[in-house]
C-alpha cells in the first residue's frame, strides 16, 4: 500500500511525535509510507512548556515533509494538495484534540478523491480540558472520516456518541521502545545520585491539572509513615505553575522525600529514571490512556495507578500493577505502602514481562492497515 500519515513526527516533541515515528517505521516494513508534519504546531502564546522541538534527538529515519501549518488556512490548502498529488491507498490522521479539527478536517474534505481510505487515530476524542466550540470543532474533524481506531475502550464510547455507526477498532497503545533497554537499578541509581536502598516512586511526563501529582503529595506523609526512606521523583516539564506543588512539599516536611526535575527529558536520558524507580504512579483524576504505560512496559517497570478511562484495560491489578480510585490520597498510600510492604515487585514485574508481547507495533500496523482486529 500507499500511506501517508498526517500529524507530528521529529523533531516536533512529546509523546504522539514518537508515535507516528515508530509507527511509520513500522507500516514502512511492508508499504511505501509518507509522512507529512507541521511547519508549525502550537502558536507560541499557547503552548505551556519550554520547547517544542528537540532537533538533537534521533528520528528513526522517518523522512517527514514540514508543510502543514495548525492556524495557517493556506497551508491546509497546500497539504490537501500534496496528498492530491501523492494519490495514497491509506491517508492517516492523528487527533488528539480540538485545536486542531480545522485544519485536519479541511485537509481531509480537500484532499477528498484522491485517496482510497481515510482513517483517523484518536487519542482522545474529548479534550482532558474542555472548551467552548469542542464539540463542533470535534464533529467538523470526525464527520469526513472513513475509519478510526482508538487506543482504548473510552476513547471509543466517546467517538461513537459523536458518531453512532462509525467503524472502530481498539487497538492498546504499542510500547515505546525507542528508549532503548532498561539498565541496571544500582547502575541507574548511581547516574542519577539516588541512594541504593531507598524506595523510589516515579512520577513522569509533562505536569498539568488533570493528571493529579497534587494527589500523590497529599498521599506522600501517608507513605512516608508506612515506608519511611521513601523517595518520590517528579520527573517531566511543568505545564502548570510549579509552586503549589513545592508548597505541599514544604507543608508536609516532604523536602528529603520529593525531588522534582522541572525539564523535558531527551530520548536518552528515559531509561535511567524508569530503571531508578521501584514503580510508576501515575494518579489521575482522568484519562483516557497514557503514553507513561507503553514506556513504562518496556523498561519492565510496574504501575500503580488511577482506575480512570482505559487505564484499567492495560494495567492489570495485582498482575502488573495495582489499581485505585482516583482523587483518594488515602487509598494511593494504602497501594503504594502494598507494594513495599507486601514484596509485590518482583511478582509484578514479571506480569508486565508476561504482558508485554500484547503490545507491538506489527499488531497495530495490521490493524491500521486493516488486517488485525
Amino acid at each position: 500500500m500507499h500511506i501517508v500519515i498526517v500529524g507530528p513526527a521529529s523533531p516536533w516533541r512529546g509523546g504522539i511525535a514518537h508515535f507516528n515515528d515508530l509507527l511509520a517505521r513500522q507500516l514502512a516494513v511492508d508499504h511505501h509510507v509518507e509522512v507529512l508534519t507541521f511547519t508549525r504546531q502550537y502558536p507560541e502564546w499557547l503552548f505551556p512548556g519550554k520547547n517544542q522541538k528537540h532537533p538533537g534527538e534521533a528520528s528513526l529515519d522517518v523522512n517527514a515533509q514540514p508543510i502543514l501549518d495548525s492556524i495557517n488556512p493556506w497551508s491546509w490548502h497546500q497539504t490537501a494538495n500534496r496528498i492530491k498529488e501523492l494519490r495514497p491507498d491509506l491517508l492517516v490522521l492523528r487527533y488528539w484534540m480540538p485545536f486542531f479539527a480545522p485544519a485536519l478536517g479541511t485537509v481531509v474534505r480537500r484532499a477528498r478523491g484522491s485517496f482510497g481510505e481515510s482513517l483517523m487515530i484518536a487519542d482522545n476524542v474529548v479534550p482532558h480540558e474542555r472548551r467552548i466550540l469542542d464539540t463542533p470543532l470535534t464533529r467538523y474533524a470526525l464527520a469526513p472520516i472513513d475509519r478510526f481506531v482508538t487506543l482504548s475502550s473510552s476513547v471509543r464510547d466517546d467517538l461513537l456518541a459523536f458518531r453512532p455507526n462509525a467503524k472502530v477498532t481498539v487497538s492498546p497503545h504499542p510500547l515505546y521502545d525507542q528508549f532503548g533497554d532498561g539498565v541496571p537499578m544500582a547502575e541507574a541509581r548511581v547516574k542519577l545520585g539516588i541512594d541504593r536502598d531507598r524506595p523510589v516512586l516515579l512520577f513522569f511526563g509533562f505536569v498539568r491539572g488533570y493528571k493529579g501529582l497534587d494527589v500523590l503529595l497529599e498521599a506522600m506523609p501517608a507513605v512516608r509513615e508506612r515506608v519511611p526512606n521513601v523517595q518520590l521523583l517528579v520527573v517531566g516539564e511543568f505545564y502548570d505553575s510549579p509552586d503549589p506543588y513545592h508548597a505541599q512539599v514544604e507543608k508536609h516536611d516532604l523536602q528529603n522525600h520529593v525531588r522534582f526535575v522541572n525539564d523535558y527529558v531527551a530520548n536518552d536520558q528515559v531509561a535511567p529514571w524508569f530503571s531508578a524507580a521501584n514503580v510508576v504512579v501515575l494518579p489521575y483524576r482522568h484519562a483516557t490512556q497514557s503514553g507513561i504505560v507503553p514506556v513504562a512496559y518496556h523498561l519492565e517497570r510496574p504501575v500503580i495507578c488511577s482506575h480512570v478511562g482505559g487505564l484499567g484495560e492495560i494495567v492489570l491489578h495485582e498482575k502488573c500493577g495495582f489499581l485505585v480510585e482516583p482523587n483518594d490520597p488515602a487509598a494511593l498510600a494504602t497501594a503504594v505502602a502494598r507494594f513495599f510492604l507486601e514484596g509485590w515487585e518482583s511478582k509484578l514485574v514479571e506480569g508486565v514481562r508476561a504482558e508485554k508481547p500484547k503490545y507491538s507495533w506489527a499488531h497495530f500496523a495490521d490493524v491500521v492497515t486493516n488486517r488485525g482486529s
